[in-house]
């Protein structure tokens, strides 16, 4: 499989879930891969699966937040692989909470981590893919940042914000070359979900019954859709939101 052969990828958030996957099916179709992630045990895993299957990969430890950790990632891509092609701005965190309780505190960490990461992934990395003739950045958002629901104050209005930053970027740079794109899941198979369905008292197989292809997605299916977007295969799509939820968004 080559779909992405020569290409170079940075994925954030690349030890769990849907980063890991993606990470694996990247290097599966020829790119490769810097894994980063605030874990460094899981991502250098990650790096060794890879490595494991005759895969190129690197990892570096990255706070998303942080814009001298994003200066770190870009300077020691390029030192290692030269050029900078795909994005996948995937790093996240999950807080469901009532509006009223929830502490400035947390808005603000996970603000800077599900926004602030996105908006400097993007600064620091468009510009060398642009540099370099075009490329593609994909956004995890969420069905969150489409529609409203109870305790969610806080996650949609970031995942809101992730969905309106893509377009706006995707303008930006398409003069360039650059296509920004952003994701939609519905709740996947990870660790999320886990923590969704704890937190309504319910499970993740009753969660993905509600949904009306009856399971919840599993990681690597997000990731089949996020290497269309990273591949020349969606050449003519930028700035765009892509759902994938089982149909759960469909209905009213």
């Amino acid at each position: 499989m080559s779909k992405l052969l020569d290409k170079v990828a940075i994925v954030t958030g690349g030890g769990t879930g849907i980063g890991k996957e993606t990470s694996l099916l990247f290097a599966n179709e020829g790119a490769k891969v810097v894994v980063t992630d605030i874990n460094e045990d899981n991502g250098r895993q990650v790096v060794e699966e890879i490595k494991s299957h005759a895969g190129d990969a690197a990892f570096i430890k990255q706070d998303v937040s942080k814009e001298e950790d994003w200066e770190k990632v870009v300077d020691g891509t390029l030192n290692t692989y030269r050029q900078i092609n795909i994005l996948f701005n995937n790093a996240g965190i999950y807080i469901i909470k009532p509006l009223t309780e929830t502490t400035l505190d947390e808005w603000n960490r996970l603000m800077a981590i599900n926004v602030t990461g996105v908006f400097l992934g993007c600064k620091h990395v468009i510009p060398v893919i642009a540099q370099q003739g075009g490329g593609s950045v994909i956004n995890a958002s969420s069905v969150a940042g489409l529609r409203g629901a109870s305790r969610h104050a806080l996650y949609g209005a970031s995942k809101g914000a992730v969905r309106i930053l893509t377009k706006d970027v995707a303008i930006e740079y398409a003069e360039q070359r650059v296509r920004v794109n952003s994701i939609h899941p519905g709740y996947i198979n990870t660790g999320m979900a886990a923590y969704g369905a704890e937190s309504v008292g319910t499970t993740t197989e009753q969660l993905g019954k509600a949904y009306p292809l009856g399971r919840l997605g599993e990681p690597s299916e997000v990731a089949k859709l996020v290497l269309f977007l990273a591949s020349d295969d969606s050449s003519y799509i930028t700035g765009q939101e892509f759902v994938i939820d089982g149909g759960a968004t469909a209905g009213i």
